[in-house]
């Protein structure tokens, strides 16, 4: 596998995307989207994701240059039509927009629809972060093909349904959730099919409703089983409220419509921590609270205690030096492209 400097890689997203008719603004939200997810190692999220947006863009389920529409508003709520935008750039604005009303009236929230993937979900909260307040976001694939069985079932009938929270704190590594619902990400199995390895039990049931480690089981009727394994319904249950947050408080509903068009929704609220306390306090009793969590013993067998978004930041340090190791079938596709759109020579891809 090629390992590749985050620069470069973001360079090469953006090239690909703004040649298949994305703005300049909008590419670049999706390339950086995408490699920020490589370095937190969110590789499902990742650069693996460029050929199917550009597959989308042909097919016309995603409308570059598509600019979002305020259906209605107050002055702590705003709901949002995408009109079928790139995810990363109509999700950032509508954050944006939440976190604006929030430093006056102290909490907002907002619903988006008919938008393409928004990429890795910490994204968004992490921006009301950095304004000293709690972020939250919640996402499902509107009516798009589903791929998680509910708990006790073999059909899927759900969504991943992530969910990130997001939490200010004075620690070098932010405090935050980032998770699917599901077992598993959808894109870590294409990620195992990419590199010919296989999966943990827990992860899939394929046609049949039998246990699996063979990912590739996933595309041939198989679906994604919700968090929790044997305690499944606690995932499944989650998932379930994301749907009514996301699907059907959107207005986009459930199920699957036959275009199979991907159409995130998302809910998102923001609460200002000086609200509730001064900010410098609740962000050092953030840090002594994590440091607290770190402080317990390991049990046999582990490394230690790491708090909520403590990995994601080693990974990213790591990945900025060392670079990003991509598999081979994604470079392939991205030298293919390349190819197509004679940016080979440019991108040194050829």
């Amino acid at each position: 596998m090629p390992t590749v400097q985050a620069d470069r890689l973001t360079r090469i997203g953006a090239a690909l995307l703004k040649a298949a008719g994305a703005s300049d603004e909008e590419a670049n939200a999706v390339a950086v989207g995408c490699v920020n997810a490589n370095l937190a190692g969110h590789d499902s999220h990742g650069i693996i994701a460029i050929p199917t947006y550009i597959d989308r863009i042909k097919a016309g389920h995603i409308v570059p240059g598509a600019k979002l529409t305020i259906v209605q508003e107050s002055p702590t709520t705003t709901v949002i039509d995408g009109n079928w935008g790139f995810g990363f750039h109509i999700n950032a604005k509508a954050m944006a927009m939440t976190i604006e009303k929030a430093k006056t009236a102290n909490v907002a929230a907002c619903t988006v629809f008919r938008q393409s993937h928004v990429g890795r979900l910490a994204a968004y909260p992490l921006m009301a972060m950095r304004e000293g307040m709690i972020g939250i976001a919640t996402a499902d694939s509107g009516r798009s093909p589903k791929i998680v069985a509910p708990f006790g079932g073999r059909e899927a009938r759900l969504g991943t349904n992530p969910i990130s929270i997001a939490v200010p704190s004075d620690l070098k590594a932010p405090f935050y959730l980032d998770m699917a619902t599901s077992a598993v990400a959808a894109g870590k199995i294409a990620l195992a099919v990419s590199r010919g390895e296989d999966i943990p039990t827990g992860w899939i049931v394929d046609s049949e409703g039998r246990h699996t480690t063979d990912p590739t089981q996933y595309r041939k009727g198989g679906a994604l089983l919700p968090l929790g394994g044997s305690e499944g319904y606690k995932g499944s249950g989650l998932a379930a409220m994301i749907e009514v947050l996301c699907g059907l408080l959107t207005g986009l509903g459930f199920g699957v419509e036959p275009t199979g068009r991907h159409n995130d929704g998302c809910f998102m609220a923001v609460f200002k921590v000086a609200a509730f306390r001064p900010l410098q306090d609740f962000k050092k009793e953030v840090g002594e609270f994590a440091r607290y969590l770190k402080a317990t013993p390991p049990s046999e067998g582990s490394t230690g205690v790491f708090y909520p978004g403590e990995v994601e930041y080693i990974r990213e340090q790591q990945r900025k030096a060392a670079g990003i190791e991509i598999e081979d079938a994604t470079w392939d596709k991205l030298r293919a492209l390349a190819g197509d759109y004679k940016l080979a020579a440019e991108l040194d891809l050829a």
